[in-house]
C-alpha cells in the first residue's frame, strides 16, 4: 500500500510542471507562419504562375489585443509578368477578435505589391471576415474592397473595358469539415468578383471580365505540422469572354486560359 501512495504522490509532483505550463497564460506577442510548393498559384480561380508551379511562404505577428501585421509573397510568371523579380509580396494588418461561441471577426488592409515592376501596379484593399466553428465544421464569410486606384485602370479595347479606374469588390466564402477519426479535411469555396473589366497596366486586372464567379473543392491531409493537399479550382470565365484579354490571359504552354478549371496539388508546413 504505501509502494502505491509513493507512486502516486511521486507521479503528481512530476506532473505538477507539466500541469502547469498547461495552464501557463499565452505570451503577449505570438508569431506564426508557413511555407509552401504548389503546382499552380490561382488567385481568385486564375493562374498567377502560368499554371506552372509556385513557391510561396508568409509570417504573422499578432498582439494579445487582437491587432497584428504580416507578410506573404510567391513568384510569378505568365499573366503577372510584372518585370523586376516577377514576386508578389503582400503586406498585411489588422484586427482580429473572438466574438464567443467559436465565432470571430477579422478586419485589416492587403497591399499587393510587385517588387522591380511598375509602381502602377501595386495596389491596397480591405478586408472583412466572419468566421465560426462548430464541431468539426469551420466556416468563413468574407468582402474584399479596394477602391478606385491607376492599378485598377482599365488599359484595353475589349467590349466590356470602359477605359477608366474602378474599384473592386470580391464576396466569398470557405467551409471546411474534418472527417472523424482521420487525417482528412474536405474543403470548398466560392467567390464572385465585380470591378475593373479589361486589363490594366502591364495586363493586370483583379476583375478582367468585369464580373465573374470562382470556386474550389477538394481535400487536405495533415501530418503535424505537414498538409498535404488537392483541390478542383477554376471560374465561370468563358472562352469567348477570355479570347478579348489574350494574349496575356493565356498559358505560355498551350495557349488555354488560365483562368480554365485545373487540379492543384500542394505541400505546405505551419510553424
Amino acid at each position: 500500500m504505501k509502494f502505491y501512495v509513493a507512486a502516486a504522490a511521486s507521479l503528481l509532483l512530476s506532473a505538477a510542471p507539466a500541469f502547469a505550463e498547461d495552464t501557463a497564460p499565452p505570451p503577449p506577442i505570438t508569431v506564426s507562419g508557413s511555407v509552401a510548393l504548389v503546382s499552380d498559384y490561382r488567385f481568385r480561380g486564375v493562374s498567377q504562375s502560368d499554371e506552372e508551379a509556385a513557391i510561396q511562404g508568409g509570417i504573422t505577428i499578432a498582439h494579445e489585443s487582437g491587432f497584428y501585421v504580416g507578410t506573404w509573397a510567391s513568384n510569378l510568371a505568365g499573366w503577372g509578368q510584372f518585370g523586376g523579380s516577377n514576386m508578389e509580396l503582400d503586406l498585411i494588418g489588422g484586427y482580429k477578435r473572438s466574438l464567443g461561441s467559436g465565432t470571430a471577426i477579422d478586419v485589416g488592409v492587403t497591399w499587393y505589391m510587385y517588387p522591380g515592376g511598375s509602381d502602377l501596379t501595386d495596389f491596397g484593399e480591405g478586408y472583412v471576415k466572419l468566421s465560426g466553428t462548430l464541431g468539426p465544421v469551420t466556416a468563413l464569410a468574407g468582402v474584399a474592397y479596394a477602391p478606385k486606384q491607376r492599378a485598377l485602370g482599365n488599359f484595353s479595347n475589349t467590349p466590356f473595358s470602359r477605359g477608366q479606374s474602378e474599384d473592386n469588390l470580391y464576396l466569398w466564402g470557405d467551409a471546411s469539415v474534418g472527417i472523424p477519426k482521420t487525417p482528412i479535411t474536405a474543403k470548398a469555396h466560392v467567390g464572385y468578383s465585380d470591378g475593373n473589366p479589361g486589363l490594366g497596366p502591364n495586363g493586370t486586372s483583379v476583375t478582367p471580365t468585369g464580373s465573374y464567379v470562382d470556386y474550389l473543392v477538394g481535400v487536405d491531409v495533415t501530418f503535424k505540422p505537414v498538409t498535404l493537399g488537392i483541390a478542383y479550382t477554376g471560374t465561370d470565365i468563358t472562352r469567348a469572354k477570355s479570347a478579348y484579354l489574350l494574349p496575356n490571359f493565356s498559358s505560355t504552354k498551350d495557349g488555354s486560359s488560365i483562368a480554365a478549371g485545373q487540379v492543384v496539388f500542394s505541400i505546405s508546413a505551419a510553424f
